[in-house]
């Protein structure tokens, strides 16, 4: 019969009786599987492996050892989460992070052949608690880094779009967004708000968007360009569209989208002369350029 909570186990006393014993073995077991070139120091393995097992311990000798949710193993939790999140970060991959806690397993049945090998039932019995409690700590792991992980790869998308989306200065009230690649809803966000952040620093009158990288428009990408539009004109500033090519130009109007409002230019030099004019900007001459130089 499997152990409960009714049932008595000695895995309390002997996790906080044989514990620096314990922790070395751990730790031999950490070392055997560790690659070279690791990521992590001796140190940090050593202070990570005993805090740990300091928590195991004192929880374990208040609360269940099958069930892992309850108050008495929220440090533990704790610890495992922020040991999770530390290794995804760093890189580590999930079975790398995985047999941290799984080591243990080995640890601690190897204490308790020695305790108890004269007892083949109190030894089955025991190793059966102490492989639910591991699983269930491995399980924990396993979640933890998952999440960590998928915020780690959310976070560098999110940095890959914005830099992907720069917004250029290019005159005194003019800036422009040169798009390349496919544009769709999350990329439009970030698109609309740095050009506003942008137009709000530099209080540029013109904002010249350019789709020449922009592989294919359908409605959907013409209606993200308008509500980019109208949000920078709710702003105060003026918008061009440039990069419109042939293919385009015909897509656009097969699809009924109505861009009457809004200045297109074929090309971002066209978009820019265009914009300096209604600046009243002017380009300083080959000549005036020579002499300032000398």
């Amino acid at each position: 019969m499997n152990p409960t909570q009714n049932s008595p186990t000695r895995i309390p006393e002997l996790l906080n009786r044989d514990q620096p014993a314990l922790l070395q073995e751990w730790l031999r077991n950490q070392s055997q599987n560790r690659s070279r070139g690791s990521r992590i120091t001796e140190a940090e393995l050593r202070d990570e492996s005993r805090n740990l097992l300091e928590a195991i311990a004192a929880a374990a000798s208040k609360g269940r050892l099958d069930e892992i949710s309850g108050p008495e193993w929220a440090p533990v939790r704790d610890l495992l989460t922020q040991v999770s999140h530390s290794r995804a970060k760093a890189g580590f991959s999930q079975s790398e992070t995985a047999r941290f806690i799984f080591s243990l397993k080995q640890a601690i049945f190897s204490l308790l052949q020695a305790e108890l090998q004269s007892d083949p039932k109190s030894l089955a019995a025991e190793t059966w608690v102490a492989s639910t409690l591991i699983d269930n700590l491995g399980l924990l792991t396993t979640d933890a880094f998952l999440k960590a992980r998928e915020s780690v790869i959310q976070r560098q998308q999110q940095e890959m779009l914005e830099l992907s989306t720069p917004v250029v200065k290019l005159w005194d009230g003019i800036v422009a967004v040169p798009l390349i690649g496919t544009l769709d809803s999350e990329r439009t966000q970030i698109v609309m708000e740095s050009l506003l952040q942008q137009v709000v620093e530099t209080g540029a009158a013109i904002a010249i968007i350019d789709i020449t990288g922009v592989p294919t428009v359908d409605t959907l990408v013409a209606q993200h360009l308008l509500k980019t539009v109208a949000a920078a004109r709710l702003m105060g500033a003026d918008c061009i569209i440039s990069g419109i090519r042939p293919q385009i130009a015909q897509t656009i109007v097969h699809l009924g989208v109505n861009l009457s409002e809004v200045t297109t230019k074929a090309s971002l030099a066209d978009a820019f002369s265009i914009a300096l004019k209604r600046t009243q900007a002017k380009l300083p001459q080959q000549g005036q350029a020579t002499a300032a130089r000398v």
